[in-house]
């Protein structure tokens, strides 16, 4: 029976990481949930086993039921009728099997009915989900709207909501617009408050995920005469109440069993979540890097089942009387496509695990005053997620968007066929580059990191491990590439031109990722010899990359930016 979480020994040891004990202690208040709950862990060791066992529970739904039935979900789609999206028949057992197996609200606290799991373990579920059916991690996977209800919402609406994410109702977050897509200033769906003091919408909202949830997350203009970003607040939907109705699905390439609707709101009752104006500026800035860290997984999720389902096919294809994977041409893809993987799911974890650090700060500090160390901590690792949240997502997915190409091209002719998985996988792979936040846009929040040496600190800690054996030539290799990265930064920031900075923030960008991976591939191969092998590849692509960038950047004169019409 296929199981998608013991079949892959990597996710195992980066839950096994080090940081993962002060990460559990932090979370679990050094075990005092064992006192009402049963099910609740005794210490660290209890823990792990728990996230293990039920990542195993994951990985076996997934293995069967969610990757079985992922085909006939992808021919079926989405339908719509009488104001309502509908799923596919695959996509209801799927929900079903999840909700009986006790998956959902996964993250959240127990007293709400969740599993209290830290953002790391959970992250390596939706990875998995992702793996099984692209598609069905948007909807599986938007359980993590609950975290912003959770953080910014009052006592009373999480007593409300989460309990119903918990037992398994769905959620969706209701941003975009036909006029305002990555330009969320723009939004004018209206909120208007009554006499008696409560809340109606009253507009249309586009390319909303799962748009018929149960529990809508919904941004809207509450502040009459405002076109900006201070007069959004954020309001909580509730489908029982009515006032919503799904105006279209949209006809999508890929991830078809996910419905994207147009909703229309009309008189919609609704409440307002945390405080007005904060909307935009506090509320869905949140959300949306909670979402892109999802994005990250689900694209680590489609390059590990791009690269298996090419190395399968490479290894069963039969030409010229030997496997295509003998020759090197296919071998050398096949080794790209692993490396890719394995760096893009070392960025995952350990942008995982600095989120898990700085949430459990905040959280605690709903119940107490931090001490300066404690404060000192959160702000870092704070930085040190909100560096890296773009990177996982920016990088991850355009190395899956590459994986799934890569898968396609070796399977050759018959990849372009609907007989095999890949042409699913390439299809429901393009979106991961475009949705919550371009590929573009990632970079744009990444470049301050940049300028502010945010990613060169880091590389910094990395460069400070102690590199032995095989190991060793490795380490001096990215401490070479480093001292390019550093060139490559001073040239572009010491022309003081903000249009040049723009202009190169996406190879500056890169020219950081690719380190960063590299140094996190050495790491692990440090623990695991298994990763040595990747670990030289993937150095060896770096090396590529940042050559390649700085040699752009050395010959590059401002004035040059009159050629590409700037």
């Amino acid at each position: 029976m296929a199981n998608f979480y013991t079949d892959n020994p990597d996710l195992k040891h980066h839950l096994n990481h080090p940081l993962m004990k002060k990460i559990v202690e932090l979370k679990e208040r050094n075990y005092t949930d064992a006192e009402k709950f049963d099910y609740a862990p005794v210490d660290f060791a209890d823990a792990m086993d728990n996230y293990d066992k039920v990542l195993e529970i994951v990985g076996e739904i997934c293995g069967t039921t969610i990757a079985e039935n992922a085909e006939a979900v992808d021919h079926q789609g989405a339908s719509c009728s009488d104001g309502h999206a509908h799923y596919a028949d695959g996509t209801v057992e799927n929900l079903d099997v999840c909700r009986k197996a006790g998956l959902m609200g996964m993250a959240m606290p127990r007293r709400f009915g969740g599993l209290n799991f830290p953002i790391t373990p959970y992250i390596m579920a939706a990875e998995i989900v992702s793996r099984a059916d692209t598609g069905f991690e948007n909807l599986w996977g938007l359980q993590d709207c609950a975290e912003t209800l959770y953080e910014f919402g009052s006592e009373e609406q999480r007593a409300k909501y989460i309990p119903r994410v918990c037992e398994g109702e769905t959620m969706s977050m209701d941003l975009t617009e036909p006029d305002a897509g990555s330009d969320l200033q723009s939004v004018m769906l209206k909120a208007t408050q009554k006499e008696d003091g409560t809340w109606v919408l009253n507009g249309v909202k586009r390319f909303i995920t799962n748009g018929d949830s149960d529990i809508h997350l919904v941004l809207a203009r509450s502040e009459e005469g405002t076109k900006d970003g201070r007069g959004l607040s954020m309001f909580i939907y509730d489908k029982r109440n009515g006032g919503v109705t799904v105006r279209r699905i949209e006809n999508k390439m890929g991830i078809k069993g996910s419905p994207t609707c147009e909703l229309v709101y009309k008189n919609a009752p609704a409440e307002l979540c945390g405080s007005r104006r904060m909307g935009l500026i506090k509320y869905v800035m949140a959300l949306m890097n909670g979402a892109r860290l999802g994005i990250a997984a689900q694209s680590v999720g489609v390059s590990e089942v791009a690269y298996r389902e090419a190395y399968q096919y490479a290894l069963e294809r039969k030409q010229f009387g030997k496997a295509i994977i003998e020759f090197p041409a296919v071998a050398e893809m096949l080794a790209v496509m692993k490396a890719k993987t394995d760096a893009s799911r070392c960025l995952l974890y350990e942008t995982a695990r600095f989120v898990d650090m700085y949430k459990v700060y905040e959280d605690i500090a709903r119940e107490r005053k931090l001490n300066e160390e404690e404060r000192a901590e959160m702000k870092h690792y704070s930085r040190l997620a909100d560096a890296l949240t773009p990177l996982a997502k920016g990088l991850g997915s355009e190395y899956c968007n590459q994986n799934a190409y890569d898968s396609i091209q070796i399977h050759g002719g018959s990849g372009f066929m609907k007989d095999y998985a890949c042409e699913r996988v390439y299809r429901d792979a393009r979106i991961t580059s475009i949705y919550e936040g371009t590929t573009q846009l990632q970079v744009v929040a990444a470049i301050r990191h940049v300028t502010t040496g945010t990613y060169r600190t880091l590389i910094e800690s990395y460069a400070n491990e102690e590199f032995t054996g095989e190991l060793a030539p490795i380490a001096e290799k990215l401490k070479a590439l480093t001292a390019l990265y550093d060139e490559a930064v001073a040239k572009v920031t010491e022309a003081n031109n903000p249009v040049l900075l723009d202009f190169m923030a996406r190879r500056l960008v890169e020219m950081a990722g690719d380190i960063i991976m590299a140094y996190l591939l050495l790491l692990s191969a440090k623990v695991d010899e298994r990763f040595l092998a990747t670990t030289t590849v993937y150095t060896k692509l770096a090396q590529a990359d940042v050559d390649k960038h700085i040699g752009f950047i050395r010959d590059f004169e401002p004035e040059q930016l009159k050629a590409y019409g700037i």
